[in-house]
């Protein structure tokens, strides 16, 4: 894909010129009450990854539009899965956007929360040791905190034979982490839609055709069919379409 990481509006209000990140901002922006965002990449025909990680789908003006996501949230949501496959570091943002969390009020991080329903988890993973805001893990009743693990992060119980997705929402909404963003995984995703929680998608689709293999952007079983209003489509320079759908 190209290098070019401009991004031009194209529905509902088409234009040739490139949006400033303050217009992004704009479009992308907070909501006034608690929201569940989504936020993927995807080949033209689906995949969630190339070799395993989604970084193969993901151009300049994608991962522009990921750190933009981050710095508007409350907490990061992410499965214990991606978390170990996709090698997470400390979630850290760059002096520009704290400094604008600062001045819209917000801490200078946001939240990593992790969903772990064997709390199977590396104490030692960047995520965790050198993160600048303690991560909180979302687990269920019965598996035990591995060594180390409650030194870096705050374990919550919430539900017996899984996660309660909802009551762990509640948990962060309680401590005032109402913009919540969610990286995934599929099952993760999945399991969220299946439990109506999904407030926003943002999916970005790149210019490439990834072949049969790679899993999809949803994991899990079957559920009822939701609708959800797109509200933009913008066009990256290197081809990549990137789509918002939010309920009102």
């Amino acid at each position: 894909m190209s290098a070019d990481a401009t991004i031009c509006p194209l529905w509902p209000d088409p234009s040739p010129a490139p949006v400033d990140d303050e217009t992004l901002v704009a479009r992308y922006g907070r909501a006034d009450s608690p929201r569940l965002r989504m936020n993927f990449v995807t080949s033209i025909d689906g995949a969630v990854s190339v070799d395993g990680y989604s970084a193969g789908l993901s151009g300049v003006p994608d991962k522009r539009v990921f750190a933009l996501l981050r710095m508007l949230c409350d907490a990061l949501l992410v499965a214990a899965g991606t978390l170990r496959q996709e090698g997470y570091r400390a979630l850290r943002l760059d002096p520009r956007r704290r400094a604008w969390r600062r001045a819209h009020g917000l801490t200078d991080y946001p939240t990593l929360v992790v969903v772990s329903a064997s709390l199977d988890l590396d104490p030692h993973q960047a995520a965790f040791a050198d993160a600048p805001v303690r991560p909180v893990v979302l687990t269920r009743d019965g598996p035990p905190i591995p060594s180390g693990l409650a030194e870096v992060a705050e374990v919550v119980r919430c539900g017996v034979a899984e996660v309660d997705l909802a009551a762990g929402l509640a948990v962060l909404r309680e401590r005032g982490l109402d913009q919540v963003l969610c990286e995934g995984g599929p099952r993760l995703f999945g399991a969220l839609t299946t439990a109506d929680l999904v407030d926003e998608v943002c999916l970005s689709v790149a210019p490439l055709l990834a072949g049969p293999g790679a899993g999809r952007i949803t994991a899990g079983d079957p559920s009822p069919v939701r609708g959800l209003p797109l509200r933009h489509v913008l066009l990256a320079g290197d081809g990549t379409l990137m789509l918002r759908y939010a309920r009102e």
